[in-house]
């Protein structure tokens, strides 16, 4: 039997219909207020045919904040793939992440432990990783350095990590997977999906920066194969191609039959952007829809190497603009 966190989420969800069809007999966490309906129709965006096996998941409402919750749940378990997370880069939401993405794998990581379940995949982002010396690409070998100027995602993430090594030093088989940005049918209002609900509505910016992308079905083969290979101790970035934020913006657009961006937008743009949508969501009593961070991330450049997972696991990424067009065709869920 095996448990999942983050079910709900793009990459959980999709990861549940993988162990669906695959026969595997799930137990997933959700949160009391969870739209189950979402994920119903991603499995019947997959296949028709198997839509039923949505129905062969037992969900448990609980937090990942709740130990006793989380020990109940993975009791008898004889696998564990952790995904969920609060994903935001408003400073706001600080605290929030710290629960859940540090407190909440701290609990998973000890739920393991005391109920023997001793097989975890654990699901954290690029965003944990160091940056590079200038010219290299960023690899499971970079160094974290300092957290001072990075988001409070990216160091929520950082020691959600270290509570997965601590628990691999307690003798825990425990993986890592670190997605670049994850492209994949799921909703387009929040996370990587807002990409394509900008651009659907036809949004004329872009940036110049560069980034890692990665199919959403990619990610998951990769957790399933760490896992089968039993990779323990061991990280692995996935990403499909680095590619430019225009790239990206064009390739979306043409597959929804849109008008591509055109206004580049420069580094003191966003400066006085971001600055603006800060007084504005202080007057609206709304989230910011840009941040320092977001603006910043926005003209970063940085390249990531999935060399470690292509050779080890055996992943042959899909390009890009293939992952684009299948999440389009499928539309927002």
């Amino acid at each position: 039997m095996i448990f999942v966190t983050g079910g709900t989420g793009l990459i959980g969800s999709h990861l549940l219909y993988h162990l669906t069809s695959s026969n595997k007999q799930v137990v997933a966490l959700k949160r009391k207020n969870s739209n189950l309906a979402l994920v119903e129709k991603l499995f019947e965006a997959y296949s028709a045919e198997n839509a039923d096996l949505f129905n062969t998941i037992s969900w448990v409402d609980g937090e990942i904040e709740d130990y006793q919750t989380l020990c109940n749940a993975v009791k008898g378990c004889d696998e564990v793939y952790h995904c969920a997370a609060v994903v935001s880069f408003n400073g706001k939401d600080t605290n929030r992440m710290r629960n859940v993405n540090v407190q909440g794998t701290a609990n998973i990581v000890n739920a393991c432990i005391e109920m023997g379940v001793n097989r975890l995949c654990h699901v954290s982002s690029v965003a944990a990783i160091g940056s590079p010396t200038k010219g290299n690409y960023v690899d499971e070998n970079t160094p974290w350095g300092k957290s001072k100027g990075k988001s409070g995602y990216a160091v929520s993430k950082f020691w959600s990590e270290m509570e997965v090594w601590r628990g691999i030093e307690m003798g825990l088989n425990a993986v890592i997977v670190n997605p670049t940005v994850v492209v994949g049918p799921g909703r387009w209002d929040n996370g990587s999906g807002q990409i394509f609900g900008t651009i659907a509505k036809g949004f004329p910016f872009y940036t110049t920066g560069v980034t890692g992308y990665v199919d959403v079905r990619d990610v998951v083969n990769a957790m399933v194969t760490a896992m089968q290979k039993e990779k323990w101790g061991k990280r692995f970035i996935v990403n499909g191609d680095n590619l430019t934020h225009k790239q990206v913006f064009e390739t979306i657009a043409h597959e929804m039959g849109k008008k591509p961006p055109s206004i580049n937008v420069t580094p003191w743009m966003s400066a006085i952007a971001w600055r603006l949508a800060l007084i504005g969501a202080k007057f609206s009593g709304k989230p910011a829809v840009l941040t320092r961070d977001t603006a910043r991330s926005g003209h970063a450049t940085t390249y990531y190497s999935s060399k470690l997972a292509e050779k080890e696991l055996g992943i042959k990424f899909t390009p890009i603009a293939s992952a684009i067009a299948n999440t389009v065709r499928i539309g927002q869920l």
